[in-house]
Parts: structure tokens; C-alpha cells; sequence
């Protein structure tokens, strides 16, 4: 700690990413990124991009990007807000729409970087725990409340709402932003963007990391009413015009020309998926329902923490996380089906398993 830091981040517990190791020869499972690459599409953008357009800041205001969104999802380009990856729009929102007199109401158990925002922006918040099978009940986010954010599915669990449960909290609260992270939707869940003209309250927040395979370009992206973005607009003038790069916008908009490729590779995912998952069952976890492109299990009587450090030893790599609720719990990313079959057949050499 030096004494030069301001005192507003001595006290900060920064959100700590999964590990991006930098040996080879591992299947890696643990970060959520999608085993399949981008769509051919993208590397013909790449491919084609004339470079010397790079010594030229990119378009502040990613318009071609935000007109192929809109035409995607069904709006008004004035509904759409861009930024570096979905965390960067996470972080605007919580300076635009959060800092209240009233705290943030947000699930006990869901996406860490929600309270690291929280800790930096000074914002009150409060938890609400979640159900015993750990679903969301929405119909618990009664509190008078300055905001109220969740994960849709929820991470790292998985779980899923419908859209009812969440039209219906919408309906019940109607004068604070509701902000829906749909970083894992497009992997089996229903999305809140079809509530946005209904309801000028709510945020959605994707993400091109998982389904669209692009997590090293860091797109994100937000939809809502018109003054939610506007207001998102002036926190992001107000610390960097420039978030997206050149190549990041033409690669963003190439990956959602491809349809085709989109459905088919996240309808593999799911297909492994619901593999793994009966294969895992098969060995003792208990798997609780999953609408992403994870898995979060746990075995009936090997500790997590034991479970990881074996897969590790053999060169797999999945998240555990250290907290009471859920130390005993595996996030096991899907990868390609050969990688999957590959975990299982670890995990069948354990010595508590074989």
C-alpha cells in the first residue's frame, strides 16, 4: 500500500478474473470463453480492414456498430449504447444510474465485479440470498431501493428467470433502473430486451465474449429506453470518447451478419452441455440446471477445492470459488465435445471415482 493512493481505493478489494495461464497444452475451462472461433466472417474483416485506416481514432459513437445491433434486436439506434466489453457498460451504469439515497438491491450470490462497482462508486447496497436450490425470487426485491441489478442466467450458478418473473418485478418496480445482465443469455434463457419499450426502466446488458466468441475484442453493449442511454452517453464522454477500437467495431458487426454460424455454434454448446452434464451426474455431482455456456456441479463427498487441484494437476482447469455457500461447487466451462470427454475421463481416474 503506497502512501500516495487516494483514499478512496485503499480499502478496495479488486475483482480478480480467472486465470489466463500462459503455458500451453491445457484444456481450459475455467474463464467462459467459447471453444469455437469467431465466425469466418470475422476473419474475412480482419482479413480485408485497410490498415492504414489505424492511424485514424476510431468512430467515437460506433455507429455502424449500434445500427446492426438495432437491426439485430429490433430497435432504435438511439436505444443502443457500446462499450470495452460489457463490464466497461456495467461500470457506466452503476455511475449513471446507481448512486443513490437508497441502496442497490442485488442477488447474495451472482457476478463479484457487482460489489467491487459498488466499493468504488460508494454505493449502499444489500443482498438479497437466494432460494435453497439457488434460483433468483425476484418477488423478494420488495425493498424500497435506489436500483436493483441481477444476472440473467445468473453466474456463476446458471440459473435462468422467465421473462413473466421479471416483466412482473418490472411492474411492482417502476421508480428505480432495473439492470438485466444477459452475458450468458443467448444459451438457452429468455431476454428482457423484448420488455425495453414497455418499460423505461429497464437495462439490458450483452456481451460479443460468449456466444459471438469475440471475448478478445472486449465488446459490450446495452439497450434501453432513450434516457437510460443518454445517461449512460455522459458517464462514457466523461471518461473516455474512444472505448471501442476500429477493429473491435468492424468485427462486432461482421459477427452479427452471420446468423447461421451464431445458432449453430451456441446449439452445439447446448448440446455438450446437456452431455456433460449427464455424464457428471453419472459420477456423483449434483448439477444444478444450467441456461449457459458453464456448468456449475458439485460431488457428493470430494471437496471442490481437492477436485480442481487434481484437474489442474492433469492439465484442466476449472473455476472454484472460495466462499462458504458454494466452496464446494466446480464452474466448469463448455468447451468443444473432445474437451468434455476429456474432463470426464479424468474425472472417471480419480481414485474416489475409478
Amino acid at each position: 500500500m503506497s502512501k500516495f493512493w487516494s483514499a478512496a481505493i485503499r480499502d478496495l478489494t479488486p475483482y480478480v478474473p480467472g486465470e489466463q495461464p500462459k503455458v500451453t497444452n491445457l484444456i481450459k475451462l475455467n474463464t467462459n470463453e467459447n471453444p469455437f472461433p469467431p465466425s469466418p466472417a470475422v476473419e474475412q474483416a480482419l482479413h480485408h480492414y485497410d490498415t492504414a485506416r489505424l492511424t485514424l481514432y476510431p468512430d467515437p459513437d460506433s455507429t455502424e456498430l449500434k445500427e446492426a445491433l438495432a437491426n439485430c434486436y429490433g430497435v432504435e439506434r438511439a436505444q443502443v449504447f457500446v462499450g470495452n466489453g460489457s463490464d466497461e457498460v456495467l461500470a457506466h451504469a452503476f455511475m449513471a444510474f446507481f448512486r443513490q439515497d437508497k441502496p442497490l438491491l442485488m442477488p447474495s450470490i451472482t457476478y463479484s465485479f457487482y460489489d467491487v462497482y459498488c466499493n468504488l462508486y460508494q454505493i449502499d447496497y444489500q443482498h438479497i440470498p437466494l432460494e435453497d436450490d439457488f434460483s433468483i425470487a425476484l418477488t423478494n426485491y420488495t425493498t424500497e431501493n435506489g436500483g436493483i441489478i441481477f444476472a440473467n442466467p445468473n453466474a456463476p450458478t446458471g440459473r435462468s428467470l422467465s421473462l413473466d418473473e421479471i416483466e412482473a418485478l418490472l411492474q411492482r418496480n417502476t421508480e428505480s433502473v432495473v439492470i438485466v445482465d444477459e452475458a450468458y443469455v443467448d444459451f438457452g434463457a429468455q431476454s428482457a430486451v423484448a420488455l425495453v419499450d414497455k418499460y423505461p426502466n429497464v437495462l439490458v446488458i450483452q456481451t460479443f465474449s460468449k456466444s459471438r466468441s469475440l471475448a478478445g475484442m472486449r465488446v459490450g453493449f446495452a439497450i434501453g429506453h432513450t434516457e437510460l442511454i443518454d445517461g449512460l452517453e455522459r458517464v462514457k464522454n466523461s471518461f473516455n470518447s474512444y472505448p471501442l477500437d476500429a477493429l473491435a467495431q468492424k468485427t462486432a458487426v461482421a459477427a452479427l451478419q452471420d446468423q447461421s454460424y451464431f445458432e449453430q455454434s451456441v446449439a452445439q454448446i447446448m448440446t455438450t452441455r446437456q452431455w456433460t452434464t449427464e455424464q457428471l451426474s453419472e459420477l456423483g455431482f449434483k448439477v444444478i440446471p444450467s441456461a449457459t455456456n458453464f456448468v456449475f456441479a458439485e460431488h457428493r463427498f470430494i471437496e471442490g477445492a481437492e477436485l480442481m487441484g487434481y484437474l489442474r494437476t492433469n492439465n484442466i482447469l476449472v473455476r472454484h470459488f472460495s466462499r462458504p455457500e458454494i466452496d464446494n461447487f466446480l464452474r466448469i466451462t463448455i468447451g468443444t465435445q473432445e474437451q468434455m470427454e476429456a474432463l470426464v475421463a479424468c474425472l472417471k481416474q480419480h481414485p474416489d471415482l475409478s
